[in-house]
């Protein structure tokens, strides 16, 4: 049994996927399906919030790797927030952030899609 979802929130032009619980090989279908229902939806501006995300495999990070070009082949992006300092450190040792804009909170997330579209 599952204990990962993925909840949905629109604010403004982007999307927020709320993360819950453990993204691994069994969990990581769902996180590629949310990315690809905003994908579908034409929203191309991702906040994950990693707030109540427990842990990360090494599946759950290739679902992030195997999105970013094409979110930002059409000007979106993915932008990772509030995740857990553990989880956080397995983004960390694999050089992710270097990747992705990896922020506090939801909201600082938020305020650099905000600062792209001003500086566009």
């Amino acid at each position: 049994m599952s204990n990962f979802s993925v909840g949905f929130r629109s604010l403004q032009s982007v999307n927020v996927l709320d993360l819950k619980g453990e993204l691994d090989a069994h969990t990581a279908s769902e996180l590629e399906a949310a990315i690809k229902k905003c994908q579908d939806d034409s929203i191309y501006q991702i906040v994950v919030n990693g707030a109540n995300l427990n842990y990360i495999s090494s599946a759950g990070l290739g679902v992030f790797m195997a999105y970013i070009e094409d979110l930002r082949s059409k000007g979106g992006d993915i932008k990772i927030a509030a995740l857990q300092p553990k989880v956080f450190n397995v983004f960390d040792l694999l050089g992710f952030p270097m990747l992705f804009d990896i922020v506090d909170t939801e909201e600082e997330a938020i305020e650099k899609f905000d600062a792209q579209q001003t500086a566009e």
